[in-house]
């Protein structure tokens, strides 16, 4: 399995990052090809300090392959495309294989 990873600083407006992304981006995501499963939080924390994230997404893909091909597929430029349209504070992007037990 291969993880895709969106950490998003806090936004200038988090009503309108909220709403915006729940109502517009996600329907953008559900249109990614080759994507297992997907979910987000607005309740990011961090140990011990305040969490310099506002947000996170998480999806699921088969392996690094089907990660890009969704990601250059017209469906994930117009999902990339969105991010100024709510993420205000930028967004960094992770992405990595997964091993473990």
């Amino acid at each position: 399995m291969h993880k895709l990873v969106v950490l998003y600083p806090a936004p200038t407006d988090p009503d309108h990052f909220r709403r915006y992304y729940e109502e517009t981006h996600l329907e953008l995501v559900k249109k990614l090809p080759n994507i297992l499963g997907w979910r987000y939080s607005f309740d990011v924390r961090a140990a011990g300090q305040e969490s310099p994230y506002f947000a996170i997404f998480e999806a699921d893909f088969a392996d690094a392959k089907a990660m890009n091909e969704a990601l250059s597929s017209p469906e994930g430029e117009a999902t990339r495309a969105d991010v100024p349209n709510y993420a205000t504070g930028g967004s960094i992007s992770l992405n990595y294989p997964v091993t473990g037990g």
